[in-house]
C-alpha cells in the first residue's frame, strides 16, 4: 500500500517530468493567472489568515513570530507583484550555458535543466508559499510544500488558488502539492525518498534546518541562522549609519536578514552610540552591549558571549565597540553566520578591505542588511538565502533551482 508520503512524492515526480518540457508561455500564464486570482480572493485569504493569527496569539507566539505569520492587503499585493515579476524573468530552462566544438568535430552544449522535485519545508510566513511555488514551476520543478502548522489555514487557501491556476494554464496540478497533515513524521518520511525528491530546502529556525540536514537522504540547500552585523566605521556618515541601523534592525526584526549585532569603531562610539541607542530604544529595541557600550548608552544591559552569537529574531541587538576595522572583521568571523554583513563608511579602502575579507553570502557597503533578498536583487523572488558554498549561495532564484546537462552532437565519431 502506498503511504501518504510516497503518494505525494510519486505524483510530484510524474508532474516534474511533464513540467520540465512545458513551454514558457504556459508557465507565465499560470503565474499571471495566480497573481490575479490572489488579488480577487484577497478577502478570503485574509479571513483564513486571521484564523491562524488568532490561534498563534492564543498559543503564546511572540510578536515577531506573529508578524511573520500575518498577511495584510499590502503583503498580498506584494506577493502578487512577486508572481508577476517571476513571469517577466527569462525562462532558465534550456538556456545555453556553454558551447564548444572539439577538434574531432563533436559539438558540445551545456544546457540549463530543472532539478526535478523539490521538498520545501518552511515556517510561519505564508507568502513564502507563493514565492516558492512560483520559482519552482517557472524553473520547471515540481514542489512539495510543507509549511508550519501555525499557517495551515493560510497555506491551504493559497495552495487552492495555485492549483486552480495550474488547471487554467493546462499544467499538471501535482506540480504544486501541500502537506496538509501536521504530523512531523511525514517530514522524516519524505526526507528518505531520495529516489523521487532531488533537493530539500528548509527555511526557518536553526532547529528545523539542523533536523533536515541530519535526516535528509538528498542534497539540502540551507542556512542555519542569520546573525547579521552592521559595522559603523570611523569614516562613516553617522546620520546615514543611524538610518541604516534602524532599518536593518527594526523594519522586520523576525526575518533572517535583519541585523542582530552592531559594531562601532571606538573613534566614533562616543558620538554615535548615545544617539543610536536613543533611536533604537524609541523603537522598542533592547540593547545588550560590551562594557564600553554600557558606559556610553546606559539603556544597554551587559552582553554575554551567547548574545554576540545569537540570532534573536526579535527587537534585541548585541552591541560592541571595536578598536579597528580588523577587530570588527575578526568579531564577524568569530560570531557571524555567513549570511549578510554591512559596513557604513566613506573610506573606499576600508570598504574594499571589508568586502574582500568578510566571508558571507552578501556583503554590503552603505546599505541595510535587509537588501539581501531575491526580490530586491532583481531575482523576482527567492526560495531562500543559502549560506552554503555548493551548489548555490545567497538569494536563490530561478537559476539556482536549475542544474545542467551536456548535449553532444556528432557525425559518427568513436573514441580511439
Amino acid at each position: 500500500m502506498t503511504s501518504y508520503s510516497d503518494d505525494l512524492a510519486l505524483r510530484a515526480r510524474d508532474a516534474a517530468r511533464l513540467l520540465a518540457n512545458a513551454d514558457t508561455e504556459r508557465k507565465d500564464r499560470w503565474l499571471l493567472h495566480a497573481a490575479g486570482a490572489l488579488e480577487k480572493r484577497a478577502a478570503e485569504v485574509l479571513a483564513e489568515n486571521a484564523k491562524d493569527v488568532a490561534s498563534a496569539a492564543q498559543a503564546g507566539l511572540s510578536a515577531a513570530n506573529i508578524d511573520r505569520l500575518r498577511l495584510t492587503p499590502r503583503r498580498i499585493s506584494d506577493a502578487a507583484a512577486g508572481l508577476r515579476a517571476i513571469a517577466a524573468l527569462p525562462d532558465p530552462v534550456g538556456r545555453v550555458l556553454d558551447r564548444r566544438e572539439r577538434p574531432n568535430g563533436l559539438r558540445i552544449q551545456k544546457l540549463s535543466v530543472p532539478l526535478g522535485v523539490i521538498f520545501f519545508i518552511y515556517e510561519s510566513r505564508p507568502n513564502v508559499t507563493l514565492d516558492a511555488a512560483g520559482l519552482c514551476v517557472k524553473s520547471g520543478n515540481a514542489v512539495i510544500l510543507r509549511g508550519g502548522k501555525e499557517a495551515l489555514a493560510s497555506n491551504t487557501i493559497l495552495h487552492a488558488i495555485l492549483q486552480d491556476s495550474l488547471r487554467a494554464a493546462e499544467l499538471p496540478i501535482d506540480a504544486v502539492q501541500l502537506v496538509t497533515t501536521p504530523d512531523r513524521a511525514v517530514v522524516g518520511e519524505l526526507l528518505k525518498l531520495n529516489q523521487y525528491i532531488d533537493l530539500a530546502i528548509p527555511r526557518g529556525g536553526e532547529g528545523l534546518i539542523r533536523r533536515v540536514a541530519e535526516e535528509a537522504t538528498m542534497p539540502v540547500l540551507k542556512h542555519y541562522m542569520g546573525n547579521c552585523h552592521v559595522y559603523v566605521d570611523r569614516a562613516a556618515d553617522l546620520a546615514m549609519a543611524e538610518r541604516i541601523l534602524i532599518n536593518a534592525k527594526c523594519q522586520r526584526p523576525g526575518v533572517c536578514n535583519a541585523a542582530e549585532s552592531l559594531l562601532v569603531h571606538a573613534e566614533v562610539a562616543a558620538e554615535f552610540l548615545p544617539r543610536a541607542a536613543q533611536a533604537l530604544q524609541a523603537k522598542g529595541v533592547e540593547l545588550r552591549g560590551c562594557l564600553v557600550t554600557c558606559a556610553l548608552a546606559p539603556q544597554a544591559m551587559p552582553a554575554t558571549e551567547a548574545d554576540f552569537a545569537a540570532e534573536f529574531l526579535d527587537l534585541i541587538l548585541s552591541v560592541k565597540v571595536v578598536a579597528s576595522l580588523d577587530e570588527a572583521i575578526a568579531h564577524i568571523t568569530q560570531y557571524g553566520s555567513k549570511h549578510t554583513e554591512t559596513i557604513v563608511t566613506n573610506d573606499e579602502d576600508a570598504a574594499g578591505r571589508f568586502t574582500a575579507r568578510v566571508d558571507a553570502s552578501a556583503v554590503l557597503v552603505n546599505a541595510s542588511t535587509r537588501f539581501n533578498d531575491g526580490f530586491e536583487f532583481g531575482l523576482g523572488a527567492e526560495i531562500g538565502i543559502s549560506t552554503d558554498k555548493f551548489h548555490a549561495r545567497g538569494p536563490c532564484g530561478l537559476q539556482e533551482l536549475c542544474s545542467y546537462k551536456y548535449v553532444v552532437h556528432g557525425n559518427g565519431q568513436v573514441r580511439e
